[in-house]
């Protein structure tokens, strides 16, 4: 990723239809608690339950069983969903087209959408955006979205809920526009297309396992795997996570693996990308080049992205032509702050710039030329992860009780101050994203 590129707000439709691929097999290893799975029903007690069955079901059918089960999308998107109702999708259909989940629900009784039988997970495919949430408490659970001309699912209502869904083969695997929005336990795999990718201009834009262009979101327990692309700006790009134009997103206990970067922020002018957190991920790649983080100050055209904040991530990029961190175009202590991380890259560590430079500490380095002011407590030496894959710390790892006690508000709430595996942070932590 080239730290000092310009973004453009991406351009639907800059890509090539035909220009589809097979499946990736499905990564169900490396996310907390193991396997990815759906979980069961949500749907409300007082709800009306409908299926849809792509093979038998008929839209003429009442859709109240699996005997009456409607077939197409056009039925669902017009049926009109109340708080508590649920839509189940044949497990081993396809669907082509886009499923449009405009109802309303409640925290009490959402709208769900999800899968039921045996078989693949249902799979929509085909449109700019297979699936989209304009609604409220909408929660889907265990569908696939699969080489969509954009994004798998784009959420563009508040307070709405994926939760085991695989979204692969797009330009963006999830969409977020609203706010109070939540993507976890879900594999965003090979989401590897770009929506720009033009020569000249410094405006190639694409490839994001995750893109949030709303505030105060959750993306959790996820992994996220493949958002890389060629570009002819950059050579390559993508990102894991790319945030632009968002507020206070919080983006926890994730496994990254093969990303060109795993987050990027920026922000139009007139905007902001302010109080983002990112903590105990673990961000692993065998490319030729990549990164942890890119953020910018004042001097960017879409700076400056205020308040960024790393804790206990667990970084390994041994390829020579990758950064761990930069923080350019005037790098404060207002702009990012970093604690507790373990990043090890083959090229240079990290980069500030600015009177100031970034806020960090506690933590635990080892590459090329740092071009930064080491942190109180940080240290340059190998941090002895067990493999090249499995970044837990072995016994005599300087990492061990080298980060300092965070309150809950580095974290963005208590709920998240955990480590990848759920367990609690002790009163002496480690660095990284793993506890002993």
């Amino acid at each position: 990723m080239d730290s000092t590129r310009r973004w453009t707000v991406p351009v639907l439709g800059a890509f090539t239809v035909g220009e589809l691929f097979l499946a990736a097999p499905v990564p169900t290893t490396g996310v907390p608690g193991g396997a990815v799975a759906a979980p069961a029903s949500t749907a409300a007690a007082a709800g009306t339950v409908y299926y849809v069955d792509s093979g038998a079901g008929r839209d003429s059918a009442a859709g109240t069983s699996e005997a009456t089960a409607w077939r197409s999308l056009h039925r669902v998107n017009a049926a009109e969903l109340r708080p508590g109702d649920t839509v189940r999708f044949r497990r081993g259909g396809d669907w082509r087209g886009t499923l449009r989940l405009r109802g309303r629900g409640t925290a009490a009784a959402p709208i769900s959408a999800e899968p039921y039988g045996k078989g693949a997970d249902p799979r929509i495919t085909g449109s700019t955006a297979c699936v989209v949430i304009a609604g409220m408490y909408v929660r889907v659970s265990g569908l696939r979205a699969s080489r969509c001309q954009w994004a798998g699912f784009e959420v563009r209502g508040d307070h709405n809920e994926l939760n085991g869904v695989h979204s692969d083969h797009n330009v963006t695997g999830v969409q977020f526009i609203g706010s109070h929005n939540t993507v976890r336990n879900s594999v965003l795999s090979g989401n590897n297309r770009m929506s720009v990718n033009d020569k000249g201009g410094d405006d190639d834009s694409g490839a994001f396992g995750v893109l949030l262009n709303g505030d105060d979101n959750l993306v959790v327990g996820n992994v996220i795997v493949d958002s890389y692309a060629q570009s002819e700006d950059y050579g390559t790009d993508g990102a894991a996570v790319e945030v632009y134009n968002g507020d206070r997103n919080r983006v926890a206990r994730n496994v990254s693996r093969d990303n060109e970067t795993f987050v990027e922020l920026g922000a139009r002018k007139g905007k902001t990308a302010e109080g983002n957190v990112f903590s105990n991920n673990v961000v692993t790649s065998s490319r030729k080049r990549g990164s942890f983080l890119i953020t910018r100050g004042p001097g960017s055209p879409i700076g400056p992205v205020r308040g960024t904040v790393a804790v206990h991530n667990s970084v390994y990029l041994p390829a020579r032509d990758t950064i761990g961190w930069s923080c350019g175009d005037g790098c404060s202590p207002a702009i990012l702050k970093l604690r507790n991380n373990v990043i090890v890259v083959g090229g240079r560590i990290g980069e500030e710039d600015g009177k100031g430079g970034a806020d960090e500490g506690g933590n635990v380095y080892r590459g090329r030329s740092p071009r930064f002011k080491l942190g109180p407590g940080s240290i340059i030496a190998d941090p002895r992860f067990r493999s090249r894959e499995d970044l837990h710390l072995s016994p005599g790892s300087p990492a061990l009780g080298r980060g300092v006690k965070l309150g809950p508000e580095w974290f963005g709430g208590a709920a998240l101050a955990r480590d990848l595996t759920g367990a609690r942070l002790p009163a002496a932590p480690a660095a990284g994203a793993y506890q002993h």
